[in-house]
């Protein structure tokens, strides 16, 4: 399967990432997932509107060194945290989706790939999980 490029000059993207986020989460339909959080691991990818890349090189078509002009990946990393210490979630593919969510609620976010893996389900895979995309409409 050919996954497409986030970060993308032709199409002014650029791609803001939060690698290997490790948390614990209530999350499971078992009853023994239900009694305890356990360990998952959240990669996220977001394709993000790039002014730059439309404007060029150029160091004054570049725009402004602030933070409010990108999205900041603190706060996505943040909002993931309160996602999760929401409370129990039955399945990984609805927490993946609650945080892609989130992450299109900035209007500068094309695209969100989100991966939940747990990380102790078998002993012998270093996870098992989910990896969803959305797409703004």
């Amino acid at each position: 399967m050919q996954t497409q490029r986030l970060a993308d000059a032709s199409r002014g993207v650029r791609h803001v990432f939060v690698r290997d986020m490790m948390l614990m989460a209530r999350v499971g339909i078992l009853a023994y997932e239900q009694d305890g959080p356990q360990r998952i691991r959240i990669n996220i990818d977001l394709a993000v509107d790039d002014d730059g890349a439309r404007a060029g090189l150029s160091r004054a078509a570049v725009g402004r060194d602030e933070l409010s002009r990108v999205v900041d990946y603190g706060v996505i990393a943040e909002r993931v945290r309160e996602i999760v210490a929401a409370g129990h979630v039955r399945l990984l593919e609805t927490l993946a989706e609650r945080i892609a969510e989130a992450c299109l609620h900035d209007p500068r976010v094309e695209q969100a790939r989100i991966r939940v893996e747990k990380l102790d389900i078998f002993a012998d895979a270093a996870s098992a999980g989910v990896e969803v995309e959305r797409r703004r409409h």
